[in-house]
């Protein structure tokens, strides 16, 4: 069997395990039809069966010899009203509707919210949205423990119905006490990533922090409009951002979303943070084996802006069609990678470079690629900062990354335009040059008279040392 290779295209794909997947063989046909790392969505499923997944994933990770990332997804807080004595109300526009702390079950005129946090954050003036925004109550007046509104926009509500509150920031901590337990749970099993739900601000990345203690990496959600005006200090207390444009679009008005989207993709990208865009990308494939063109158009929108990786949820997770989803999706990001245009509009919105060597090294290697026509950028590093370094450039050469480290391998899975190989003697190489080389040709990324840049940092093993780039012809 040939070995698998990736680097074809830049943009990863992360791809979410359900009751789609019912194989280890069905995680292969993700991964060698363009499946960088996979999302294991802990708002559903038992342990046992997010095990078995990780467990699938790592071995066809042996098989392929290839990396392969893994991130466990947080269910967060779940705000959600009480329920009704005699089954589903209908709700007129403007007829007054109360929301109270009595555990009663409700009737057209009342019911129960279980969360005092709401209660008590809401002020006369602001807005809630019931069952994914389809019912929109606006608040008349408070009084302890009871809220009254009015209907904004009505419909039939049943019970148990989700409650967005997108006007106030909640005393709420992101991570309940399953969360908690999931969280212990996919450490344990050794996940790579970790994406925290509901963040609201800063403080809660610091808690989620506590509790991984640099067992994984984080990833933030930006859902929650108090996230999106605290943007930039979550971006940069987190490890990567996820655009959760599903929450994001109930609680914002939609029109708003893209312009969002892109401000988040070019605040990650000036911080050197990777960008995930996720939700809806081709939600019409859980049904049918071609996407609409609106969708095709979504994902492309998304490649041509920067995002390091696009993601697929229920597509893959509970679809008909979850291979045809990977490949469409690989089809996209190829033929806009091949555009000329897209190198173009990633030169022109480069981010500014700090005062710092490696910025300055990886400012040279996106200079170099664009002048000399070099087949391949590689890095030596143990971290992976100097591969996401360099990515953040996202210069026109795909990127090799040669590290002993395993964990470093799976992190940079979620990294634009990173490959990465694993191997203890690049820890402390012999002879840089040669190795570096080889290492290319066997990859398959170079081949004779290929040009190629390789960058280290002397003495090997210093997070923060890379000072040498050096320009070679593979022979």
């Amino acid at each position: 069997m040939n070995r698998y290779t990736a680097h074809d295209k830049k943009v990863k794909i992360l791809a979410t395990l359900g009751p789609a997947i019912q194989s280890e063989k069905d995680v292969r046909d993700l991964v060698v039809n363009g499946a960088n790392l996979f999302r294991l969505n802990f708002s559903h499923g038992e342990h046992q069966d997010h095990a078995e997944r990780l467990n699938w994933i790592r071995n066809i990770e042996q098989e392929l010899d290839t990396s392969i990332g893994v991130l466990m997804d947080l269910q967060g807080p779940k705000l959600r009203i009480g329920t009704f004595a005699n089954g589903p109300i209908t709700l007129k526009d403007g007829q007054a509707f109360q929301l109270d702390l009595d555990n009663t079950p409700g009737d057209h005129s009342r019911v129960n919210l279980p969360h005092p946090e709401i209660v008590h954050a809401l002020e006369e003036g602001m807005d809630l949205l019931l069952d994914d925004g389809k019912i929109r109550l606006r608040v008349t007046a408070t009084n302890g423990d009871q809220i009254q509104t009015q209907v904004v926009v009505g419909g039939e509500l049943s019970e148990r119905k989700g409650v967005n509150v997108p006007e106030a920031v909640l005393d709420l901590s992101p991570l309940t006490e399953k969360d908690r337990r999931d969280l212990a749970f996919g450490l344990e099993l050794g996940v790579d990533w970790v994406a925290l739900s509901f963040v609201q601000r800063p403080e809660d990345i610091r808690e989620a922090r506590e509790l991984i203690q640099g067992k994984a990496c984080l990833m933030a959600k930006i859902e929650k409009p108090s996230a999106v005006e605290h943007l930039e200090e979550i971006v940069e207390l987190s490890d990567a951002i996820m655009v959760a444009r599903g929450d994001l679009g109930v609680e914002l008005p939609a029109e708003t979303i893209p312009a969002i989207q892109k401000r988040i993709i070019k605040t990650c990208r000036q911080r050197g943070r990777p960008v995930v865009v996720a939700t809806q990308m081709l939600e019409s494939m859980r049904f049918t084996p071609a996407p609409t063109r609106a969708e095709v158009t979504d994902v492309a929108n998304a490649v041509y802006e920067g995002a390091d990786a696009v993601m697929l949820s229920a597509e893959t997770a509970s679809g008909a069609y979850p291979v045809e989803s990977v490949t469409m999706m690989s089809k996209i990001i190829r033929n806009i990678e091949a555009d000329p245009s897209y190198q173009a509009h990633l030169d022109v919105n480069r981010p500014q470079p700090n005062a710092t060597v490696e910025d300055a090294i990886s400012c040279a290697i996106r200079r170099v690629s664009k002048i000399l026509d070099v087949a391949v950028l590689i890095n030596f590093t143990n971290s992976g900062e100097t591969g996401m370094r360099a990515a953040r450039e996202r210069p026109k050469a795909p990127i090799l990354n040669l590290t002993p480290n395993l964990c470093t391998a799976r992190k940079l899975t979620l990294v634009w335009g990173v490959n990465t190989v694993v191997s203890p003697e690049f820890a402390k190489p012999i002879e840089i040059t040669p190795t570096a080389l080889e290492e290319a040709k066997r990859q398959g990324m170079a081949a004779a008279g290929d040009m190629v840049v390789i960058t280290a940092g002397i003495p090997f093993g210093e997070p923060g040392s890379t000072n040498v780039l050096r320009i070679e012809t593979v022979q």
